[in-house]
This record gives structure tokens, sequence and C-alpha cells, in this order.
């Protein structure tokens, strides 16, 4: 394990999503972020929208710029093949909001 890794340190664009956002859920396939800056930005919706429905290895992305919901939809097995995604979704789990 590296040294960024062990600070938790963002390596790229993903990963600084991913800490740019509230993670208010996790199940393995199913995860649903909050996004200040995405209420009422069809823009950042698209791109969003772009950038996270690139990656093959997710089956559905679905936002609101109403809410500022992103849900994201995936086979757990399959996105874990991505040593990129694998590492997002550990962040995740360990940083989900726990009620």
């Amino acid at each position: 394990m590296s040294l960024l890794d062990k600070l938790q340190v963002p390596t790229n664009t993903l990963d600084l999503f991913i800490r740019s956002v509230d993670i208010h859920a996790y199940l393995p396939g199913r995860v649903r972020l909050y996004s200040r800056n995405l209420v009422g930005n069809a823009a950042l919706e698209r791109q969003v929208q772009e950038q996270l429905g690139a990656f093959p290895e997710i089956d559905s992305v679905k936002t609101s710029t109403i809410t500022g919901s992103i849900l994201i939809q995936y086979v757990p097995e399959t996105l874990r093949r991505n040593p990129e995604l694998a590492k997002v979704e550990q962040y995740i789990m360990t940083h989900v909001r726990r009620k």
C-alpha cells in the first residue's frame, strides 16, 4: 500500500468526485450519493452522467437536479475487476453516512 493510499489522498478525477459528494447509502451493487452542486445544475448533471456512464462496469447512473441525488447501480463482481472502481467502492464502504 502506497503512502497516498494510506493517507487516502485523491489520486484521480474519480477520487476527487467521490470525495465531493455525500455518500448517503451503500449496498453492494447500489450506491446513493448527494451533491448540493447538482441541484438546479443541468450542465453538471450531463457531466456526471457522461463520466460515470463511460465506465462499462457501471450498469446505470440516475441523477436528479431537483434533489441532487445520484444513484449508481452495478454488478459488484464486474465493478471490482476495475482496480480504480474497486478502490472507490472501498472508500464508499468506509465513508457511508451511518444513521
